[in-house]
C-alpha cells in the first residue's frame, strides 16, 4: 500500500504557543488510521489543517502524490477528501433524505438558466440523485427516517446521515472526527459495521479522531499517537495499549 495521506514536518502556532510541532504522520490507502492522544495533544488542529479549514505555519501536505497544503476544504472536497464534524451539521429543516440529495456538485437544478430552458435535464438528474440517496439512506440503516427532518433524528442517526453524505459524492478519505460522541451503544454498533463496510466494500480510507477505545480497537490499524503536537508511537492497539509512555502520557507520571 501507498499513502494517500502524507503529512510532512507541518507546524503551527496560536499566539506564539506551538499546537502541532514538526508533526509527520501517512495514512495508507484502504487503511482505517486512529489518530488518539491526551487533550490538548493538537488532535483537531491536525485534523482541520489536513481538512483544509487552518493554514499550516510551515510544512507539507500531500494527498496520493499532489501537494495540497493550505488548499481550501471545497477543492479538497472535490478531490474526495471529506470529513465528519464532533458536532453533526446537518439541515435540520430539510429531511434525512433531501439532506444526502444536497451533496452532489454541480447538479443541474442549481442554475436558473437550466430549470428555466432545460426542465427535463434538471428532472432526469434530480431523479438519478434521488435513487442514489435512497440507496444510501437504506445501506446506513435510516430509510425508515428518510422523510423525517434531520433536525429531529437522535444523535446517533445524525451521524449515520454524515457518513451518509461522504456516500454522495466521490470520496477517497474520510476525516471522521470523534464519531462515536454522543451516540448510544446500539447506534454506535451500525456505524462501525458501517465504517467497516465502506472501507472494505468500497475502499474507503480513514482517519478517525475517537477517544472511545472500544472503537479504535475494532476499527483502527494502525493507531497513532500524538502528545504535545508531536507523534509519540505508532502501531497497533495491542502495541499501543501496553506502552509506558503512552500510559504516562495519559495517566500521569509513575502509572506506568
Amino acid at each position: 500500500m501507498s499513502a494517500i495521506i502524507d503529512v510532512r514536518h507541518v507546524h503551527k502556532a496560536f499566539g506564539g504557543l506551538n499546537v502541532i510541532n514538526d508533526c509527520s504522520i501517512q495514512v495508507e490507502e484502504g487503511s482505517i488510521t486512529g489518530l488518539i492522544g491526551p487533550n490538548g495533544a493538537g488532535k483537531s488542529t491536525l485534523f482541520n489543517i489536513i481538512a483544509g479549514a487552518l493554514p499550516l505555519d510551515s510544512g507539507q501536505i500531500l494527498l496520493d502524490g499532489e501537494d495540497i497544503t493550505n488548499r481550501p476544504a471545497n477543492e479538497l472536497f472535490h478531490k474526495g477528501l471529506l470529513r465528519t464534524f464532533q458536532i453533526a451539521h446537518e439541515f435540520s429543516q430539510m429531511t434525512a433524505l433531501e439532506n444526502l440529495m444536497m451533496v452532489p456538485p454541480a447538479q443541474a437544478g442549481e442554475s436558473l438558466f437550466n430549470a428555466w430552458l432545460k426542465p427535463g435535464v434538471v428532472r432526469e438528474q434530480e431523479t438519478e440523485v434521488r435513487q442514489r440517496a435512497l440507496e444510501v439512506i437504506e445501506f446506513i440503516g435510516l430509510h425508515h427516517v428518510r422523510n423525517e427532518l434531520a433536525g429531529n433524528l437522535s444523535g446517533g442517526q445524525k451521524k449515520l446521515l454524515e457518513l451518509g453524505r461522504t456516500m454522495m459524492t466521490n470520496a477517497c478519505v474520510v476525516l471522521l472526527d470523534e464519531i462515536a460522541a454522543g451516540v448510544n451503544r446500539t447506534l454506535l454498533g451500525d456505524l462501525m459495521t458501517n465504517i467497516e463496510r465502506l472501507n472494505r466494500e468500497m475502499g474507503y480510507t480513514f482517519l478517525v479522531i475517537e477517544h472511545d477505545m472500544d472503537m479504535i480497537a475494532r476499527l483502527c490499524d494502525p493507531v497513532i499517537v500524538l502528545a504535545q503536537g508531536s507523534v509519540m508511537v505508532e502501531g497497533s492497539i495491542e502495541e499501543i495499549q501496553n506502552n509506558p509512555q503512552v500510559i504516562e502520557a495519559y495517566f500521569g507520571a509513575g502509572a506506568a
